[in-house]
């Protein structure tokens, strides 16, 4: 280790085991680092970090008592809180497949097993902070967002030979600034230019998103399915291919794609939220209570754990629940009511009183207590629209619509997107979200199961085109329904049988065959299935 890039060197060391930072503390000082500084929280790492500039930030992934290393790190980044001109690096003994995802997930400066020698750190940080110091005129204009003073600094820094050693982190940055420069095509003939000569991952990605960029969608796509296959772009090739789904409008190819890259890193609670606003968007109630649990699941023991995590699982519950057959409601209101029974239990102190009777009164109305929800609505203190959380709302909105309150739902939605327009933080998704609910509760003023039972009715009186229409609206909240599909296809085939087949029916006919196939039929809807499908390969 270089004396001097040794003194100069300002460090923090956040680790909550005793032993761990005496053993760091005799090795840096072995080192020559003078100037270090110990923490054994996140939250304290975070006030630090705020207050003074550090060099080096040494950081187990494995802290315990407040937040780990994976989600103080996470939320450094994403906040911007952590300089470029910082090195960050990890340390822990574990190395399970998730955190070596999470790793190449995170990308910190370096990541060290435990145990190491004292020569093992120093050849890692001496590597890690020449790096930084060779690049840190560069970083330290983008950390001041000079984009295009950085572009040219570090093509400066391209022609000098000394720099030779610093060159394939350079041209990874050079990329990235193109990029944040606006100058795409430029972005994408560099990273064409790189992969001629080798194809790294970085740069294959970096194309990818200029290509993305420039609408150039089936060469992006050819391009991500490739490195999905590859361990160290697997990944962001899965987040490419969400954003590019998103941006296609194919919501269900982006929700497959989220839950993917979900799969691999779990601990990533953004992807989570994403597949919940997707899994809203396409009606997918059970990826949305699924998705829902594992933010409670992965949040725990971290400073993401917080009281709506648990209502709102119960929310999606109860979401799932109105959605499904008959025979899975009392599982899922049980599973609702552990989770607010959790909520007490972990937050004893929290006060959201007025969330939980919403939540209990669309419990009631589940249960068919329709009258006892009634009652605990008029207990509410009031529309207080303007200072209600948008899941507070939501969840308004679905009672009051349940019970046919249909103007008081209505505004409540109205709240929400307006609000969602002047507050770009909540996503374009979020915001379609509400835009098709406030279309889909304006048209259809039944709940998906009351829909379902009224249009079964209809059709055993013989008022096949009224059932038909009902059917429709009732898929069209519940497209994952199978019990549901079944329904329409077999009204769908009566009218088929009078008329013969169109375009549209033929459509609509295909998507129930779908979701009866993914789905689980009882014995009897399985021979009702039957008998409908031979029918229509017939007329077909």
């Amino acid at each position: 280790m270089d004396e001097k890039l040794a003194k100069a060197c300002k460090v923090l060391i956040v680790d909550d085991q005793v032993l761990a930072q005496g053993y760091m503390k005799y090795s840096l000082e072995e080192l020559g680092f003078r100037d270090v500084s110990y923490v054994d929280r996140a939250a304290f790492a975070l006030k630090k970090i705020e207050e003074t500039h550090f060099d080096l930030i040494v950081c187990s992934y494995n802290l315990k008592k407040d937040q780990d290393g994976f989600y103080l790190y996470d939320q450094l980044k994403s906040s911007h809180a952590l300089p470029l001109s910082t090195a960050f690096i990890f340390i822990s003994a574990d190395t399970t497949s998730e955190l070596v995802h999470s790793i190449i997930e995170l990308q910190p400066d370096d990541f060290l097993a435990k145990p190491f020698s004292v020569r093992e750190l120093d050849k890692r940080l001496t590597r890690v902070l020449t790096r930084k110091a060779a690049l840190r005129p560069i970083y330290k204009l983008m950390e001041k967002e000079d984009y295009f003073a950085a572009l040219e600094e570090v093509e400066n820094f391209l022609t000098t030979p000394s720099n030779a050693e610093f060159f394939p982190l350079a041209l990874k940055t050079k990329g990235e600034l193109l990029t944040a420069c606006g100058q795409i095509k430029e972005a994408k003939s560099f990273y064409e230019a790189i992969i001629n000569v080798q194809p790294f991952s970085w740069a294959q990605l970096g194309l990818v998103n200029a290509l993305i960029k420039l609408n150039e969608d089936e060469e992006a796509e050819r391009l991500i399915l490739r490195l999905a296959f590859k361990p160290d772009s697997q990944l962001m090739a899965y987040d490419l291919l969400y954003a590019l789904n998103v941006k296609q409008e194919d919501f269900e190819a982006a929700l497959e794609a989220v839950l993917m890259a979900a799969e691999i890193s779990p601990r990533n609670l953004r992807r989570h939220r994403n597949a919940i606003d997707l899994s809203r968007l396409t009606h997918d109630y059970q990826t949305q209570f699924e998705a829902a649990k594992r933010i409670v699941k992965y949040a725990k023991h971290s400073i993401h754990d917080k009281p709506q995590n648990y209502i709102n699982v119960a929310r999606a519950g109860i979401d799932y629940a109105m959605t499904s057959d008959d025979s899975e409601t009392a599982g899922l209101v049980k599973q609702a009511n552990e989770y607010i029974r959790q909520f007490h239990s972990t937050f004893p102190k929290a006060e959201l009183d007025e969330q939980i009777k919403v939540v209990s009164a669309r419990l009631l109305y589940l249960q068919d207590e329709k009258e006892k929800a009634q009652a605990l609505i008029e207990q509410l203190s009031g529309d207080t629209l303007e200072t209600d959380d948008f899941e507070d709302l939501l969840d308004k909105s679905k009672l009051f619509h349940a019970l046919g309150l249909h103007e008081r739902c209505q505004r409540v939605l109205d709240e929400i997107e307006h609000r969602c327009t002047h507050d770009p933080r909540h996503g374009e998704i979020f915001l379609r979200y509400i835009q098709q609910e406030k279309r889909e509760m304006a048209v259809i003023k039944q709940t998906p199961k009351d829909l379902n039972n009224s249009a079964v009715d209809l059709y055993q009186k013989g008022a096949v085109d009224e059932a038909l229409k009902i059917f429709r609206q009732a898929y069209t909240v519940m497209p994952k329904n199978p019990s549901i599909a079944l329904n329409l296809l077999q009204a769908l085939a009566m009218k088929v049988r009078e008329q013969g087949m169109v375009d549209g029916t033929r459509q609509i006919v295909e998507r129930c065959i779908r979701t009866i196939e993914n789905g689980h039929l009882s014995d009897e809807q399985e021979e009702r299935y039957n008998k409908v499908k031979n029918f229509l390969q017939e007329v077909h």
